[in-house]
């Protein structure tokens, strides 16, 4: 008889942690049968996917009321399928604005929460911790100044790692291999990433087309797309055809792309850390619609916005936010770059830092190890109360 467990995991990053967690706790659990909402990371898994993340997976104040609607029908439904399958716990991964609220009814349902990678409460809106004190039974967190965190806030909580230890590999960098770019004026290779959501693409992706049209009239320029697996190819075609340049799309082998780029153009978020332990120097580029932003201002408490930043505790890579994203800054700061061979060998050195800062590998495992514990409390606890009938 299979356990159903429900999981529900919001844009790229966590559709992909959230995968290779299911695939270790079903090595633990071989009768787990997990149901929910995710990506193409969890679906291979084996995640019975009851609604796709890209539906409802947005950034920004204005772009989440476009999809409201939506995320509210998939909310409801999600729902009645856990009063339809009654899991014996659930999965909840990153996306706070939706699954907060889903903790909620799922712990007045009786269901175990495990939450598996932390929102960003240590930086703004730390009222939301009270809310995961009430309705959250274990969080499973990425860093340990989280764990401090919510220890500090009498929450449950386990440092298992970052799974991007595991994930991204070891590669030889481009820079080792020529010093730069080639004397006889082969081209700059300039890694884009844009982001892992519909809305990021539509922010973003013009801008940075934009500064490499602006770079290369100061030094030759090869730059390669590359494609977040959330994302469908033809979204990404569509926006490189509206701006009219020559762009190859990078997706099986993303890394080794990344890695074989002089430069990473690099929306905030988790491919922050991916370019890093690559190796490979960035430029954080990022662009809120103006009310996000503000909002933003008022309520974040960080000095850094990037993740790799934070993690080094220091202003290793430049951010350029808001008004710094233009293309003719964004170029200038890249050229700057390009041309400064210490600063670049300072970057990398820099970045080389991240991957002992983020742990030993196995943080999928130890995830994976957490939910079946829980998951073997849960049967206990059902067939105590069975043997009392």
């Amino acid at each position: 008889m299979s356990r159903p467990i429900l999981i529900v995991a919001g844009e790229a990053s966590g559709d992909l942690h959230a995968a290779r967690l299911l695939a270790e706790l079903r090595t633990l659990v071989p009768d787990v049968a997990a149901f929910g909402m995710g990506g193409g990371e969890l679906v291979a898994a084996g995640l019975d996917r009851l609604f796709d993340s890209a539906e409802v997976s947005v950034v920004g104040l204005t772009e989440v009321l476009r999809v409201l609607p939506r995320a509210r029908q998939v909310f409801a439904a999600l729902l009645a399928e856990v009063d339809r399958r009654r899991p014996e716990l659930a999965v909840l991964v990153d996306f706070p604005d939706f699954n907060l609220r889903l903790a909620k009814e799922l712990k007045a349902r009786g269901v175990t929460v495990v939450y598996y990678i932390s929102p960003q409460i240590w930086a703004w809106r730390r009222g939301r911790v009270k809310t995961i004190a009430d309705c959250v039974d274990e969080m499973l967190v990425l860093f340990p100044f989280e764990a401090a965190f919510y220890a500090g806030h009498r929450v449950e909580v386990t440092h298992v790692g970052h799974p991007l230890v595991d994930e991204v590999p070891e590669l030889a960098q481009i820079w080792d291999r020529t010093g730069g770019a080639a004397a006889d004026g082969e081209p700059f290779h300039v890694a884009l990433l844009p982001g892992s959501r519909r809305s990021e693409i539509e922010a973003l992706l013009p801008l940075m087309l934009d500064s490499v049209r602006e770079l290369a009239r100061r030094v030759p320029v090869m730059p390669r797309l590359i494609r977040a697996p959330t994302l469908p190819r033809e979204v990404v075609e569509e926006a490189v055809a509206r701006s009219g340049q020559q762009v190859r799309i990078s997706e099986r082998d993303r890394f080794a792309a990344i890695a074989d780029s002089h430069l990473a153009l690099c929306a905030s978020g988790t491919a922050t850390l991916e370019v890093g332990l690559l190796g490979t120097p960035l430029l954080v580029v990022y662009r809120l619609a103006t009310w996000t932003y503000l909002a933003a201002r008022l309520l974040v408490r960080l000095p850094h916005v990037s993740l790799v930043n934070l993690v080094l505790e220091r202003g290793a890579v430049p951010e350029l936010i808001q008004g710094d994203a233009a293309p003719a800054t964004v170029a200038e700061a890249a050229a700057r770059l390009l041309g400064d061979r210490e600063r670049v060998r300072r970057m990398r050195a820099d970045l080389a830092e991240i991957r002992g800062r983020l742990g030993e590998g196995g943080a999928s495992r130890r995830a994976a190890e957490r939910v079946a514990a829980h998951l073997s409390a849960v049967g206990q606890r059902r067939s105590a109360a069975g043997g009392r009938r």
